[in-house]
């Protein structure tokens, strides 16, 4: 699938990030819940239209973090972690301001990154919306998103394995549609799941080895916030 303007669209904006391990990393994340986020959609039925906004969304849905680069990425010790938090909450309003001034973009597709730190159960943010009160593609976003992040490297924690990911998913499974969990069991632990596979461990790879390099800091990630 085509996502070339929106990897323009990161990469105008990444400027702001602090190292190129941030912006790799950033650009790993949102491939990996794009390209999860489509084959959900496909083995949940829909249409080729549909798969289309979900893989967008799925590529931009952290993209109101990076207007806040300094203090997200940023590599600062006057910023504590409750005021970090307080910041990175207000990404998914941000990233409807930035795709709105783009004018390229469905409003489907910004309800989807609008919503998709809301949990099922109504403990998400940023309306604590409940049950499919939450725009369907949101949900989708939710639960790769998740996965996305607990199989990534963090400057605090390496990387889980996709088994444990998802242990640790079901253990919080009330926030999830479970719907659409089913159909993301069903897509890990099918043939369609190799590319995505192999996306995640070059991701790893690649962090690994930036990370590793002589005056390159440790890629903040999300500071503990997973997703």
């Amino acid at each position: 699938m085509d996502l070339e303007r929106e990897r323009q669209l990161i990469s105008r904006m990444g400027t702001q990030l602090p190292g190129e391990a941030d912006l790799q990393d950033f650009c790993a994340h949102g491939e990996i819940v794009s390209a999860i986020a489509a084959l959900v959609a496909k083995a949940l039925g829909e249409d080729e239209a549909f798969c289309r906004e979900i893989a967008v969304a799925g590529m931009l849905h952290d993209i109101g973090k990076l207007e806040l680069a300094d203090v997200i990425y940023g590599h600062r010790d006057d910023i504590m972690a409750v005021e970090r938090s307080k910041y990175v909450r207000m990404h998914p309003a941000l990233g409807i301001d930035v795709l709105r001034k783009e004018g390229a973009y469905s409003e489907e597709v910004i309800s989807f990154i609008a919503n998709h730190h809301e949990n099922f159960d109504g403990t998400g943010y940023p309306n604590h919306l409940e049950g499919e009160e939450i725009p369907y593609g949101a949900r989708i976003l939710r639960v790769c998103d998740v996965f996305a992040a607990l199989v990534s490297n963090r400057r605090y924690r390496s990387a889980f394995s996709i088994d444990t990911a998802i242990e640790m998913m079901i253990d919080d499974v009330k926030d999830y549609d479970m719907k659409v969990f089913l159909a993301f069991l069903s897509v890990v632990y099918s043939n369609e799941f190799a590319g995505v596979r192999d996306m995640i461990n070059r991701a790893q790879a690649n962090a690994a080895l930036l990370s590793s390099q002589p005056g390159e800091p440790p890629h903040a990630g999300d500071r503990g916030l997973h997703a």
